[in-house]
């Protein structure tokens, strides 16, 4: 058996900055998504910088057998999934009642569904074999039922509540389970002619990727429940559940930044 780490969405943003933070650490990885033409380069990539061996698996993660799939997969070529990394992530922005039926079907499979499955299925394994890491991405925005986000927001607080539970299930049995909280990350989502990126950068409520990964994995490898990246995005999770409805209804009728179906993958 070929032991690896598993990351899902690990050819662009959080994911692959993670994969990296891994690959540096010599551990061998398996990137699963849905984009072939960049997992490919990101698998050539990650082999020649870290020396490791890099497999990547292209399915569509907001399937309803996607984790199935992907158990299949590892099974028939002898890997062992000792490191699993649920990161893929959509961002659907819009109202719940005028999501386009497709996509809000989606994210819920991507953000709750899928993951939730593959903690199942190769959670039974690393139970089973004592050992084994789990890090499953949430967000600050768990802590806000906002609206626009109201998909989004909500399937991230299922997220980080399963994780607590999984984690206190599998602590006695060897396994490390930790959920990374990030805010706002300089990923593609962000269009630079309309959000000043260094200035929110420099200011904390924007953070890099690679700042992003470092510190999820140390917060993996060192056995903490939880991982919040950046002093602005922990005091925001602490603040934003103290806002009043009515300030939340003012801003969503006020600034009507509410675009309809509107998604990008993470």
């Amino acid at each position: 058996m070929t032991a690896l780490a598993l990351v899902t969405g690990g050819s662009s943003g959080i994911g692959l900055a993670i994969a990296h933070r891994l690959a540096q650490r010599g551990h061998n990885l398996l990137l699963v998504g849905d984009r072939e033409h960049e997992l490919n380069p990101c698998a050539i990539d990650m082999e020649r910088q870290h020396g490791i061996t890099c497999h990547t698996l292209c399915i569509d993660l907001a399937a309803t057998d996607a984790a199935q799939r992907a158990f299949d997969h590892c099974a028939a070529q002898g890997f062992e999934v000792d490191m699993l990394v649920n990161n893929a992530g959509m961002l659907l922005f819009s109202e719940a009642v005028l999501a386009p039926k497709a996509r809000a079907a989606a994210i819920l499979l991507l953000h709750v569904h899928t993951p939730t499955m593959l903690c199942r299925l190769f959670g039974e394994q690393m139970r089973a074999n004592g050992r084994g890491h789990v890090l499953n991405v949430s967000s600050i925005s768990a802590v806000m039922p906002y609206p626009g986000i109201s998909l989004y927001g909500p399937t991230k607080t299922y997220m980080r509540y399963y994780t607590r539970a999984l984690r206190n299930e599998l602590k006695g049995h060897g396994v490390h389970v930790t959920c990374l909280l990030p805010g706002a990350t300089e990923t593609g989502l962000y269009d630079p002619k309309r959000v000043n990126i260094p200035l929110a950068k420099r200011l904390g409520v924007m953070h890099s990727p690679q700042f992003v990964a470092e510190r999820a994995v140390n917060a993996l490898l060192s056995d903490r429940a939880e991982c919040i990246p950046g002093w602005v995005n922990r005091l925001t999770m602490m603040l934003l559940p103290a806002v009043p409805s009515w300030v939340i209804r003012f801003i969503h009728r006020s600034t009507g930044l509410t675009d309809t179906g509107q998604r990008a993958l993470g």
